[in-house]
């Protein structure tokens, strides 16, 4: 099978097309004929050995992916034929054929494309984590979400209104980027320049109940300063690299709070929680109360430009590698 491997730790250009023999099928695994395969942040750490978890080199890229079956295990009630998405867990994605364990396998609505569904588990999921678990998000609650363009931003958009939100607010950093947040279900859109003062005057003053933050960097003041009170801002990454600090007084005066939201270290100390998340999400999927995604689409041979635009923050919406 054709797979896109690192073999150093170099950054995405490190990332080859190889051939490699197929993967053997573990107790509890399922086989999957893989169609597409989503890629996200934490690759483009990987690839450089700056993710927490890291996988012994060289490896396959990627670890979300969408598909058929081909095997499952006995007593299943996934069958040959259905078409899944799924976790495989610590990379071994980006490749033609992958094996996920069942718990990680869901089947997906009739209505979502084989290259939709690689785009959903990994950014939606953890949206539907940040905004529910973590967030506690209240029916009628303004949310604002930075780097609305990209890959997580983009689900929120998606998401936020049919999990309650009354109001999303999407920050970006250039005119383009804010059509993509359009299209996406934003129902306010502000420029990183000056965003701050943009959402007091949307608000009128208030602020807003939950910003969902992956970017990090100098923003971070700034959000806890746009949430009013009994506002949450919720930690989900840092891709613009710098990870900042904050000072907790601040946090007293508004009585606001700054959460954690770490969706794969609960999902693996939560054991019930990934089929939980489904059950609430794919009825949503199915009913169109939450679109799919419209995945940015990369062929094989271009896996490295894929992880690569998540690196240099050029990527807009989902980024998924065909396979199929």
């Amino acid at each position: 099978m054709r797979a896109a491997q690192v073999g150093k730790l170099d950054g995405p250009s490190a990332i080859e097309i190889v051939d490699l023999p197929e993967p053997a099928v573990y107790p509890g695994g399922v086989l999957i004929d893989v169609h597409a395969a989503g890629i996200a942040f934490p690759d483009v750490l990987m690839t450089r050995g700056l993710y927490q978890m890291k996988p012994g080199l060289p490896f396959v890229v990627g670890g979300e992916v969408a598909g058929v079956v081909r095997e499952a295990p006995e007593g299943s009630a996934l069958r040959p034929g259905a078409r899944v998405a799924a976790l495989t867990m610590l990379g071994n994605g980006v490749a033609e054929v992958a094996v996920a364990p069942e718990h990680a396998v869901f089947e997906l609505p009739d209505n979502v494309s084989l290259e939709a569904g690689a785009g959903i588990l990994f950014n939606d999921l953890t949206v539907h984590f940040c905004l529910t678990t973590r967030g506690r998000l209240a029916e009628g609650e303004t949310v604002l979400v930075h780097g609305a363009a990209g890959g997580i931003g983009t689900s929120t958009l998606r998401m936020a209104k049919a999990l309650g939100a009354g109001r999303v607010i999407a920050v970006v950093s250039t005119e383009s980027k804010a059509q993509v947040a359009k299209a996406n279900g934003a129902t306010d859109v502000v420029l990183a320049e000056g965003w701050l003062a943009a959402v007091k005057e949307l608000t009128g003053g208030r602020g807003v109940d939950i910003v969902l933050d992956p970017v990090g960097g100098d923003r971070f003041t700034d959000s806890i300063r746009s949430l009013a009170g009994g506002g949450r801002l919720l930690v989900v990454g840092f891709t613009a690299g710098e990870i900042p600090t904050v000072k907790v007084n601040r946090l007293l005066l508004k009585n606001v709070e700054v959460i954690g939201a770490a969706w794969g270290e609960w999902v693996m100390s939560h054991p019930t929680y990934l089929a939980e998340q489904w059950a609430e999400v794919a009825p949503l999927l199915a009913s169109g109360a939450i679109p799919a995604p419209d995945p940015v689409l990369y062929p094989l041979e271009r896996t490295a430009g894929a992880v690569a635009a998540l690196d240099e923050r050029t990527a807009t919406g989902k980024v998924v590698v065909q396979l199929r």
